[in-house]
């Protein structure tokens, strides 16, 4: 078959770079918008943040330049990027700070202020540790290596990494010739650190760990320490009869062991620094108030300050239709500052944009789960999915998607994801549509209300959830429970 060229005419869709700007946009979170606009303030010159209270000195009523100018240069060579250049589009700011949607509440402007939230500075887990690295008294080259074990600690504050590699990270990173032993050694000196467990390599020497700093507390610690190395398999496994008949206790002697186990901490790592890490904090997106029963919906836009096109570039363009000698140098600083400006106005619009598709999508999930903002309660939800907000707005789903993608929502009953609010439809015998996440709710209840001597089996919940009238089958009651992260049965159990 011979290779042969042609002109041919076809029909492509592709995404202009505006639109692949707002995609990326619309999934970024409020937290992290801010670093996301400092990046492009860094890499923008002709981008600036408004100060607040600032007035724009270029007024559209009386700027000079306001009608389209000519080029009075020649174009040299291959130059077509310099032709039709209207400086007027660049020296006027079509920018307000309002545009097509409000950013502030002027009604209740002290509403806005009370949404500041503050940022906090955490110690990290390392930082504390290498703190109490340093009250011990190690000479140079020991505490390097102390410094390295201590580097390879995980943040719940486990040791994973084998020894071996430790000594081969020294080796080739740093040039210190060590051996297991003496890592071995450092190792048990790192785990006598607060808090207890610090520098386990697995949870059955962390839980062993914390018990020997209270072996002289009495028989109890002692049958706890007994019981995790030679039964923790069985214990894991909450095979608590194994246990029982192994070491012959009776139930009071059993349960107050496993009392002692179980207020053991299993991530000591987790709760160390000025801030928890177990404790999870967010910074909404949306802010829902339930005024006299009405909602009123407004986006957190503290963390997107006012954009605009930098002065100084706008009055370099003036200069430079002001001036008569028009050279090649000037005619290609004219065209670096078009294309600035240009990709100023791109992320400024894609900025309003972002935040108007933001509010359009929440306010139609806000409207979709009207009684649920209301109450605050889950079995008011209705079946919704993605595909039910994209018609109402009038959007892709793929946009819809993005939008709920790691977005919250402040109410008066809690934070709650976007993604929180969808969920699939469910028959029950009458034939009436229920969302999913009202039989969660009623199954977590089940499971939270029974007893744990004798935990309710997948089976039972199944004819319980049947006898409310919901149409469900035991793999589905099974999915949801794992959807919950409730355990089997076997390991809910409780002495």
């Amino acid at each position: 078959m011979s290779l042969s060229q042609g002109l041919y005419q076809k029909q492509l869709q592709k995404l202009s770079p505006q639109q692949i700007q707002l995609m990326k946009l619309l999934q970024v979170p409020t937290a992290q918008l801010e670093e996301r606009i400092k990046e492009e303030l860094e890499e923008n010159p002709a981008l600036e943040q408004s100060e607040e209270g600032q007035e724009d000195p270029y007024d559209e009523a009386n700027d000079e330049f306001k009608e389209d100018t000519k080029d009075e240069f020649e174009v040299e060579g291959s130059v077509d990027e310099y032709d039709n250049i209207d400086i007027s589009d660049y020296v006027q700011d079509g920018y307000d700070e309002v545009g097509d949607y409000k950013l502030r509440d002027e009604n209740y402007p002290e509403l806005d202020d009370a949404k500041v939230i503050p940022h906090r500075v955490e110690t990290s887990f390392n930082e504390v540790m290498l703190e109490q690295l340093g009250l011990l008294n190690l000479d140079e080259h020991r505490h390097r290596i102390a410094e390295q074990i201590v580097g390879s600690l995980d943040d719940d504050g486990y040791l994973r990494r084998e020894i071996a590699s430790i000594v081969d990270d020294l080796a080739f990173r740093q040039n210190i010739i060590t051996d297991e032993k003496e890592i071995t050694q450092l190792i048990s000196l790192i785990q006598q650190f607060e808090p207890p467990g610090i520098g386990a390599r697995n949870l059955q020497e962390c839980l062993l760990l914390q018990l020997h700093r209270k072996e002289d507390e009495g028989q109890h610690i002692k049958l706890a320490i007994t019981i995790l190395e030679k039964y923790f398999d069985e214990f894991t496994k909450k095979h608590y009869e194994k246990i029982q008949r192994g070491l012959s206790l009776n139930d009071e002697q059993l349960k107050a062991v496993i009392n002692q186990i179980i207020k053991l901490n299993p991530k000591p790592g987790g709760n160390v620094g000025e801030v928890n890490k177990n404790e999870s904090y967010v910074i909404p997106d949306f802010f829902i108030v339930n005024n006299a029963g009405k909602l009123e919906l407004s986006l957190n836009s503290k963390n997107a300050p006012d954009l605009r096109i930098s002065e100084g570039y706008r009055d370099m363009l003036k200069d430079y239709d002001r001036g008569t000698k028009k050279d090649k140098r000037q005619k290609e600083a004219v065209l670096f500052i078009k294309q600035k400006i240009d990709a100023a106005k791109w992320f400024i619009d894609a900025i309003k944009q972002r935040q108007n598709t933001l509010l359009n999508s929440m306010e139609a999930i806000m409207n979709y789960q009207y009684d649920f903002f209301i109450t605050g309660d889950e079995t008011e939800l209705r079946p919704m999915i993605l595909k039910d907000i994209a018609e109402k707005t009038n959007l892709d789903i793929s946009t819809i998607s993005r939008v709920a993608n790691s977005k919250f929502v402040q109410t008066e009953f809690g934070t709650y994801r976007l993604k929180f609010f969808f969920s699939e439809s469910l028959q029950t015998e009458s034939g009436e549509e229920v969302s999913t996440r009202e039989v969660k709710k009623i199954l977590n209840d089940l499971i939270e209300g029974e007893s744990k001597v004798h935990p309710l089996s997948d089976e039972r919940l199944t004819d319980l959830l049947q006898e409310k009238g919901y149409n469900i089958a035991r793999r589905t009651v099974a999915k949801y429970r794992e959807q919950l992260n409730i355990p089997v049965a076997r390991l809910r159990k409780e002495l």
